[in-house]
């Protein structure tokens, strides 16, 4: 799969920042290669945190992307940190 547009979208901004949401059934290592988020590239800037669900089609997993990078319309995020753990109850 790739990146979808409907699937991206505002849940805070502030003083530049932005957060965002994004869901796919893309797994977290094809969500972190430089270029998936290209087409959020005028909006998407260095320091925003994209907090993910990712894998929704199979094992579900919750995460935070940091906009590592923006230049010339090339996207790049940080490894995804898993937000996912298991319950011991």
């Amino acid at each position: 799969m790739a990146y979808q547009s409907k699937d991206l979208s505002v849940i805070a901004y502030a003083n530049g920042f932005t957060m965002w949401h994004y869901t796919t059934p893309d797994l977290a290592a094809d969500v972190d290669s430089s270029g998936y988020f290209n087409e959020a590239a005028h909006m998407l800037r260095v320091g925003d945190l994209i907090v993910a669900n990712v894998d929704t089609d199979g094992t579900l997993t919750t995460g935070l992307f940091a906009v590592t990078g923006n230049t010339n319309m090339v996207v790049d995020v940080a490894d995804m940190s898993s937000l996912s753990a298991t319950n011991t109850d």
